[in-house]
């Protein structure tokens, strides 16, 4: 579309509210935005009053505008949002967030709640308590909690199926419920403590902790005073670490934003109660966009991956939609959620420290990405690729002896995991031992799907692999592409003759770099951070091979011969299995006692008992034919 059918297009724009969508040239989305009145807001490209710093870049290679309306501000921020997610335009702040949260959830619709980690919340009904920002955080305060309120730790299955207590019982981590140990009145007393502890209301807890102690004592329960007065000494021990970081008792999320040309870190401060919780950084992103425009898409992005939503947002720079931004997080959280930017006082304090954590972050990552950038022009030069490999990506094979065979593919971008390339693939059309073959099937997959390609394709190997990975290259069309195999292979070295010793060889384990065209390797270990960088991507797709090959074959082995016959599920093998113990106690089982389970008919036992025998006779002819290793 030409400039004149485009100003064309811009003066028929709708007044309404909805979200405008620009295209390029080749038609694909650069930029989308929501306006309450569309006619107007996308006038401003045009006529040159936009003075935000994307815009010289963006205007010139708009080719086309469309346009979708809504009936509310609310849904145009929900539409945008979404295809945003959906299409990431150039233009747009794209935030990533590449690291999961912590809570503690504790659902009191349950009669016997218990404590569990989880990674995300739900609109469930339950009690959420976070986020933590490590794993390490809430693991200490679930076992901290653990110890001082021995609620069950069971899940609901094992809780319902038990007869006795467990082990957790036999050391005073849990009361048994489960067997009927302590009521249901009793227990959730105990739950409300926890609720207590966690809303940051120790002080209350333990007055009221002292309350009880007296009681038990006046009672001459002098074992269950003890057990409170321990529980008391450890919670006020907990609540003198604790300190204050707010003199307000909401829960409040603070954002910091520190920028650097146009590299942006972002930061949030989480408080809870008044109490620091801890600090999240996200990775960079890269945008010439003003503060204002950034926060306010992250605000969207973020809180729109299911977020706990505090009572208050507090942020550096005033956000243009923050009313309706406002309203979307109030309907989330089903109260009230307030946005400010504050010029003064105790809030400005706090948002001066959010920034202040984003520098220090900025500052600290900033480096590994120059040493990164210096590593990968170095490699360039050293393994004469024909470009800087600034994405680098890395194929392994895992399996044994040919079974469960599975391939594995990492990425890397500017020296750092990017977990998005990141690809598992189960080996369909190669059996038995066939290294070679199970690396071609996967890199075809690989080519087929080549979206993002790398600049450096890693093989796990050496000759052989890099041949395989030439081949896939050729039949797959694509140029452009450098190759290299890494293998570990041993060097021997000449030892000389000193202080009485005798001369002799010494073996050494070294990382060759196997290129195209060359018939000797490279040895890279007088350049360590070169060769650092390649095992640390050859590493992890190793790590990520073998995990998913043991996930598969820890899957495996919990399956049973009674999940091949039609007609058992899980309950009705669990019954069969608690009723004769293994599959033996089946098979000498008769019909007669079969059919004493509900829902295994006499057909149903006779087909059970056919399909077992079978399986049996097959597995013993199998072991008769087993060939014994020579000595």
């Amino acid at each position: 579309m030409d400039r004149d059918n485009l100003k064309e297009k811009l003066k028929s724009a709708p007044r309404s509210t909805g979200v405008y969508i620009m295209k390029d040239g080749a038609g694909r989305v650069i930029y989308v935005g929501k306006a309450k009145n569309l006619r107007a807001r996308v006038r401003t490209y045009m006529d040159e009053k936009d003075a935000r710093p994307m815009i010289p870049f963006l205007v010139p290679k708009i080719s086309d505008i469309e346009y979708i309306m809504t009936d509310s501000e609310k849904e145009a921020l929900l539409l945008e949002n979404n295809l945003i997610k959906a299409h990431r335009p150039r233009y747009n702040v794209i935030f990533r967030d590449d690291k999961d949260y912590f809570s503690l959830r504790i659902d009191r619709g349950d009669p016997f709640p218990r404590l569990e980690l989880v990674r995300r919340p739900k609109r469930d009904g339950a009690l959420y308590f976070g986020p933590f920002s490590s794993g390490g955080a809430v693991k200490e305060t679930l076992g901290f909690l653990q110890r001082l309120f021995p609620l069950r730790t069971c899940k609901k299955a094992e809780f319902k199926s038990r007869k006795r207590p467990c082990i957790e019982y036999e050391i005073r981590r849990c009361l048994a419920p489960c067997c009927g140990y302590i009521d249901a009145e009793t227990y959730n007393g105990m739950v409300g403590d926890v609720v207590l502890f966690m809303e940051g209301r120790g002080k209350g807890l333990v007055a009221d902790l002292k309350r009880r102690m007296s009681e038990a004592a006046r009672s001459q329960r002098y074992e269950e005073a003890g057990r409170i007065r321990d529980m008391i000494g450890a919670i006020e021990t907990t609540l003198e670490r604790q300190k204050a970081f707010s003199m307000s008792h909401k829960d409040q999320d603070v954002f910091g934003i520190f920028r650097e040309g146009d590299l942006t870190q972002v930061g949030i401060l989480f408080i809870r109660k008044g109490k620091w919780m801890g600090s999240r950084s996200f990775p960079v992103i890269r945008s010439a966009s003003d503060p204002a425009e950034i926060i306010s898409s992250v605000l969207k992005q973020y809180y729109g991956l299911e977020m706990p939503v505090p009572d208050e947002i507090i942020v550096q720079a005033r956000v243009e939609d923050r009313a309706v931004v406002s309203e979307w997080l109030s309907e989330k959280k089903g109260a009230r959620v307030s946005i400010e930017t504050p010029r003064r006082g105790k809030k400005k304090a706090l948002a001066d420290a959010a920034v202040r954590n984003a520098e220090s972050v900025f500052r600290t990552l900033r480096r590994p990405e120059e040493n990164a950038a210096e590593n990968a022009e170095a490699l360039a030069r050293e393994l004469h690729l024909k470009k800087i490999p600034r994405r680098i990506e890395c194929i392994d094979i895992s399996n044994i002896g040919g079974r469960m065979a599975v391939g594995s593919k990492v990425a890397f971008q500017d020296g750092a995991p990017d977990k998005s390339g990141y690809r598992h693939f189960r080996i369909r059309d190669i059996e038995g031992m066939d290294d070679y073959g199970m690396m071609l099937e996967v890199l075809r997959r690989r080519f087929a799907e080549m979206p993002n390609p790398p600049d450096l394709l890693i093989m796990d190997g050496g000759k052989g692999q890099l041949q395989v990975a030439l081949r896939a290259l050729k039949e797959s069309g694509l140029s452009g592409i450098d190759v290299i195999g890494l293998a570990k292979e041993t060097r021997e070295f000449r030892r000389e003759q000193a202080s009485g010793g005798r001369p002799g060889s010494v073996k050494k384990t070294e990382d060759r770099v196997y290129i195209p065209g060359r018939k000797d390797p490279i040895y890279l270990s007088r350049r360590p951070e070169i060769l650092r960088l390649l095992q640390m991507v050859r590493n992890e797709a190793h790590r990520f091979a073998v995990s998913y090959h043991r996930r598969l074959m820890m899957k495996r082995d919990r399956q049973s011969v009674l999940d091949e016959i039609p007609g058992i599920g899980t309950a009705r093998k669990k019954e069969l299995i608690g009723r004769f113990g293994d599959i033996e106690g089946i098979l000498n089982a008769g019909i007669e006692e079969l059919t004493k389970i509900p829902g295994i008919t006499g057909e149903l036992g006779r087909t059970i008992l056919e399909y077992l025998k079978e399986a049996n006779s097959e597995t013993q002819s199998t072991e008769s034919q087993t060939i014994p290793e020579s000595e």
